[in-house]
C-alpha cells in the first residue's frame, strides 16, 4: 500500500501579501478617520472662537455707545440746570440757549442708543445658527 501524502488545507485568506495590504488599508483608513476627526474638531473650535469674538465685539461696542449716551444725557441735564439758573437773570436769552443745548444733547443720546441697538442686532444676526 502506498501512502499518499496528506493534503494540506489551504484557506484563501492566509497571512500573505494580500492580507498585509488589506490590513494596511484598514489601518490607513482608521488613521484618516482619526485625522479627519481632529481636523473637524479644530475647525469647530476655530468657528466657536470666531463666534465668541463677534459676540465680544458687539457687546463692547454696545457698551461704549450706551455709556456715551448716558454721559450725553447727564451732560444735557447739567446744561439744562445751568441754563435754568441763567434764566432768572435776563429772562429769555439764557433759557433759549439752555433748551437748545438740552435738545441737542438728547438728540445725540438718541442717535448713540440707536447705534448701540444696531450693534446688538448685527451681533445677533452674526451668531444665529
Amino acid at each position: 500500500m502506498i501512502e499518499e501524502p496528506a493534503e494540506t488545507a489551504v484557506t484563501p485568506h492566509t497571512e500573505g501579501p494580500e492580507e498585509a495590504a488589506r490590513q494596511e488599508s484598514v489601518g490607513e483608513a482608521f488613521k484618516r478617520v482619526y485625522e479627519d476627526a481632529r481636523a473637524y474638531a479644530a475647525a469647530e473650535a476655530e468657528k466657536q472662537k470666531l463666534r465668541l469674538g463677534l459676540i465680544m465685539a458687539g457687546v463692547r461696542n454696545a457698551a461704549i455707545f450706551g455709556i456715551a449716551a448716558f454721559l450725553m444725557i447727564f451732560a444735557s441735564l447739567v446744561a439744562l440746570l445751568v441754563g435754568l439758573i441763567h434764566v432768572f437773570e435776563p429772562m429769555i436769552g439764557p433759557l433759549g440757549a439752555a433748551l437748545a443745548v438740552f435738545a441737542a444733547g438728547i438728540i445725540v443720546a438718541i442717535v448713540l442708543l440707536l447705534l448701540a441697538k444696531g450693534c446688538i442686532s448685527r451681533m445677533k444676526k452674526a451668531i444665529a445658527p
